[in-house]
């Protein structure tokens, strides 16, 4: 009697388990549109695209380095050189400051007015961890915000497009209101402003080939995802997941490189792990494209994290794949 019990109980659990996972998979994992199997060659565009992502990653994480409160005099040198960048590309940027401790302290935006008044927000944290250059983390995103912003300059789309440049998203200040991507959603929900979406973009630069170099968060996600970080991500909370759908279905109809998406609970470790997080606070949806960093980088917060680790044909097919994705979305 007690046998059929336990095998009972067992078999219950197995099939609570099965439900559980067959239902993330539809809800939060199962993604449209066909995924490309593998990286496409760069074209001359491309090419040009990735020398310019190499010069900024080389100014952010080598010429200024270590960028944070620690290091103010290196937080405002990539403020400077963030600002510097997009006024180059006939832009108009504007800092958008809060003091913390004392000092202050700036995000960097450039508006592109579009025909209504729906705003979609590209972002990316320009401060590094303590003790760390930041390449991947997150001079990749910089260099990837200021190319898209470059390549919208001047164009028009029914959306009105914002570029901010995000200070201090690392520890100290990770998942807290001194976050400048927290001060500046809060900003933007108290003036009413209609943001349809947000793209934040962290440690995109990072790629292998090698059978195991991808881990997850938790074992059950191994199941569904490559085990090579040959990928890009995409993650989102639940409540984000249309936007996060749609992103990924333009992204793979771009066809540049493989992509993997997932909307899952934010308590999920790596799941809100950037400035994407400020925006579900108050109240937008948002989402991180990511090569997935401490579950693949292995310099990640690191002070090997430097400009030479990058792979920057990968790299490059990203940032090609974004400015499709918010072609797409803008539209």
């Amino acid at each position: 009697m007690n046998v059929r019990r336990i095998v009972g109980s067992a078999t219950r659990i197995a099939v609570a388990l099965l439900v559980i996972l067959l239902f993330a998979w539809f809800f939060g994992i199962r993604m449209p549109e066909r995924n490309p199997s593998k990286a496409a060659v760069l074209n001359e565009t491309e090419i040009s695209l990735r020398t310019e992502l190499v010069t900024d990653v080389q100014k952010l994480a080598g010429e200024i380095g270590e960028r944070n409160m620690n290091r103010y005099p290196q937080l405002l040198a990539a403020a400077d050189f963030i600002e510097a960048s997009m006024t180059s590309a006939g832009l108009k940027p504007q800092r958008v400051s809060y003091e913390l401790r004392g000092r202050a302290c700036h995000n960097i935006e450039v508006e592109i007015r579009g025909t209504s008044p729906e705003v979609f927000v590209i972002g990316a944290h320009y401060d590094s961890v303590f003790g760390c250059p930041g390449a991947n983390d997150n001079g990749s995103g910089v260099a990837a915000l200021l190319a898209l912003a470059r390549r919208f300059a001047g164009k028009s789309a029914r959306q009105t497009l914002r570029f901010v440049a995000f200070v201090n998203e690392e520890p100290p200040y990770f998942q807290s209101e001194e976050m400048g991507s927290f001060v500046y959603a809060k900003r933007c929900q108290a003036r009413g402003d209609r943001i349809t979406g947000m793209i934040s973009l962290e440690t995109i630069g990072y790629f292998s080939d090698a059978p195991g170099s991808q881990k997850y968060p938790g074992a059950g996600l191994g199941f569904f995802y490559p085990s090579k970080g040959n990928f890009i991500g995409f993650a989102a909370n639940t409540s984000s997941r249309s936007l996060l759908r749609a992103t990924v279905a333009a992204f793979r109809k771009a066809g540049r490189l493989p992509c993997e998406g997932a909307a899952l609970p934010a308590a999920i470790p790596g799941i809100g792990w950037s400035d994407q997080w400020s925006f579900w606070q108050c109240g937008y949806p948002a989402i991180m494209v990511t090569d997935t960093a401490p579950f693949r980088y292995p310099h990640y917060h690191e002070p090997t994290d430097t400009s030479e680790k990058l792979d920057y044909d990968r790299f490059a097919l990203v940032v090609s794949g974004m400015e499709s994705v918010i072609k797409d979305l803008a539209q």
